[in-house]
């Protein structure tokens, strides 16, 4: 069976390795507009109306008209923007964490977002597990390649090559924390430190935790074991062993990943521990993730097409 496909933003960044990761496939066939009438709203819902599935690449407000232009037909919609993350009706595109089935039967996905992904990736299952607690306040620290930001970010750092670092965010209310507070279960927002560097793709986000002072953390091992167990047999998120190197590394020239990989850093003495998740902020941070998530909807392989 095929089914059809309309991507509403396909000349984004995030639209253009959706395409990327559905060409070729025999089970899907694109609903394409042209350049004339891509940003045409008659046009655009005429797409909506005749697709089986679509998968919305634009700004919060563009998403959420598209959702009323979409009103009364039979179209399954993920959504990559904000604009739904926490809205009601929707479901979290996370099939790991809000469970496959879930995602299977969902009519309205909400893609999360890439800093969200590896924070609640995370989080989550130590909170759900005990062997974290929900009303910690935590902190998450993260770099991002800059097409995260878009072609305005991906123009600002390709036309001057003299910025390394890019700290934003820092009058705090980022967009992201809602989805991480709810979605991680957790009782306080996290303090989020989000920053860009020199590179096109590829993210790190860490929580370090000062596991001495926490009440009822569970040790490093219990942590890394936590994980593992919550993530066991999953072909996208793996979760590294403990003795992994003491360095990890993001590359300018990384290529495409739809992987999450997860890593428990420990002091010796126990008392501290640092939580890092490293992902493709364009892969499971956006274009895989909806990939992902539109296989399950489609009753595929979850994995169909995606680069692991």
């Amino acid at each position: 069976m095929t089914h059809s496909v309309f991507i509403d933003g396909a000349a984004g960044t995030t639209g253009l390795e959706i395409a990327e990761r559905l060409a070729g496939r025999g089970e899907f066939e694109l609903i394409i507009l042209d350049d004339a009438h891509r940003k045409d709203a008659a046009a655009r819902k005429d797409a909506l109306h005749a697709a089986d599935f679509a998968i919305l690449c634009l700004h919060d407000d563009a998403a959420i008209a598209a959702v009323a232009m979409a009103e009364g037909a039979r179209v399954r919609i993920i959504d990559a923007s904000t604009a739904h993350r926490v809205a009601p009706g929707w479901t979290y595109g996370f099939p790991e964490v809000v469970g496959r089935d879930v995602v299977a039967r969902a009519q309205r996905i909400a893609n999360p977002g890439c800093y969200p992904t590896g924070f609640i990736a995370l989080i989550a299952p130590l909170v759900r597990a005990g062997l974290l607690p929900a009303d910690w306040p935590y902190t998450v620290n993260a770099v991002s390649g800059y097409s995260g930001g878009g072609k305005a970010l991906i123009t600002r750092f390709e036309d001057d090559r003299d910025i390394a670092f890019r700290a934003y965010g820092l009058g705090m209310g980022h967009k992201h924390v809602p989805e991480m507070t709810r979605y991680a279960g957790l009782t306080h927002a996290p303090v989020f430190a989000p920053s860009v560097i020199a590179a096109l793709r590829g993210m790190w986000v860490e929580v370090p935790l000062p596991l001495a002072a926490i009440p009822g953390a569970g040790s490093v091992d219990a942590l890394r074991d936590g994980l593992a167990a919550f993530y066991a047999g999953s072909p996208i998120v793996h979760v590294a062993p403990a003795g992994v190197p003491d360095e990890v590394l993001l590359r300018a020239s990384m290529a495409p990943s739809d992987r999450l990989d997860l890593y428990v850093f420990g002091s010796a003495d126990g008392t501290q521990a640092r939580l890092v998740a490293v992902l493709d902020n364009l892969g499971k941070g956006a274009s895989g993730a909806a990939v992902q998530s539109l296989n399950l909807m489609a009753g595929l392989p979850e994995t169909a097409g995606l680069a692991l």
